[in-house]
């Protein structure tokens, strides 16, 4: 087995980056980690850093073909979403806007 390792590159990176920002300015994220495995790069979130990561953002290569590189996990493992865009696999973390219904 070689050395290599899965990283996110400067783009999503900078996408990831944004979006985690948002969440924080919002209250619902305080914190990160960053893991470059064999066959995978993760971007774990979190709410209190002692905790288990809420949700991980996942890229990996080996998917890309079939499902689509990026994946949204939730603490239970569940895949939330898949997709081969790291933009719309992100929305299914928005926070639900309120709205006023007449």
């Amino acid at each position: 087995m070689s050395g290599r390792k899965v990283f996110f590159e400067r783009p999503e990176l900078d996408r990831l980056f944004r979006f985690y920002g948002r969440m924080v300015a919002a209250g619902e994220w305080r914190d990160y980690a960053l893991d470059a495995l064999p066959d995978r790069a993760l971007f774990s979130v979190y709410r209190r850093t002692s905790e288990a990561p809420l949700y991980q953002i996942e890229k990996r290569p080996e998917d890309a073909r079939r499902q689509g590189a990026f994946s949204v996990r939730a603490v239970d493992g569940r895949v939330l979403r898949r997709g081969h865009d790291l933009e719309p696999v992100l929305t299914v973390l928005e926070p639900k806007r309120m709205r006023v219904v007449d």
